[in-house]
């Protein structure tokens, strides 16, 4: 009677452990197979740095700037939390290198790929070609970056 028991416990064990195990690889599959959808640019305003954000950037980066976007599990590599930026450059907000990653001047893995565009090439083409309004849209962006630093 032992032996039936012990028996039978293991067969449960093993049918629940290979349901939990095809569940997980059925999960990282559909995982893999995001995609991005890339979309032509929404002309956003350029006096909102929040509107533009929320447009441009939540999608991949959250709406909370943490990297938790609904498009982050499709990207080769996690996006930034953006709020700890100043936390990782000793207390002080990088507002210069932030702009630069947005006009796409300094190079980061998914910045410029296909993952995520280079913000100011497409800036530029939505402003037909307006320097002083792409500089306009990097602006109100890193300083609503800057607004949503952890404290």
């Amino acid at each position: 009677m032992r032996v039936i028991k012990f028996i039978s416990v293991v067969v449960i064990l093993v049918t629940v452990s290979a349901f939990a195990v095809a569940q997980q690889a059925q999960q990282s599959a559909v995982q893999k197979t995001a995609v991005v959808k890339h979309v032509p640019i929404t002309n956003v305003p350029s006096n909102s740095g929040k509107e533009m954000f929320k447009t441009y950037c939540a999608v991949c980066h959250g709406t909370d700037a943490k990297g938790n976007g609904p498009a982050a599990s499709a990207m080769k590599s996690q996006p930034t939390d953006l709020t700890a930026l100043a936390a990782k450059n000793g207390g002080k907000y990088p507002a210069a290198h932030v702009a630069a990653v947005i006009r796409g001047q300094a190079t980061l893995p998914s910045h410029g790929s296909q993952d995520m565009p280079v913000w100011g090439q497409l800036f530029s083409s939505i402003s037909q070609g307006h320097e002083s309004q792409v500089q306009q849209r990097t602006a109100n962006l890193v300083t609503y970056i800057e607004g949503v630093q952890a404290k």
